[in-house]
């Protein structure tokens, strides 16, 4: 069972950085295409990032292209996301996940979740 790790999260300004790192057990990280999903408060978890699992394509949900940037390093079996210019709507529980999709339009988690990392932007 793939354990996932998240971390990175914070109290920020709006305009300010932040990055995340999500650590996994095991040894199917490197096969894995991998994501990042966001719950907002009182929301529902929503799609946020991911890329394959060689890094060579990476997808974003519109609200944070050209802001946000995910990255992996399979040696270490870590996946990141590079958040810049965050906005109060970026305020939610980042979590990291095994992706799924379909047809690159619709991506979802396939593994358990993690217990996520908090990110809170005031304004």
């Amino acid at each position: 069972q793939v354990q996932l790790v998240e971390s990175g999260g914070g109290l920020v300004q709006a305009g300010g950085s932040l990055k995340l790192s999500c650590v996994a057990s095991g040894d199917t990280f490197s096969k894995a295409s991998m994501g990042w999903f966001r719950q907002p408060p009182g929301k529902e978890r929503e799609f946020v990032a991911a890329t394959t699992w060689s890094g060579s394509r990476s997808d974003y949900t519109d609200s944070v292209k050209g802001r946000f940037t995910i990255s992996r390093d399979n040696d270490k079996n870590t996946l990141y996301l590079q958040m810049n210019n965050l906005k109060p709507d970026d305020t939610a529980i980042y979590y990291c996940n095994e992706v799924g999709t379909r047809d690159f339009h619709t991506f979802y988690g396939m593994g358990d979740w993690g217990k996520g990392t908090l990110v809170a932007v005031s304004s």
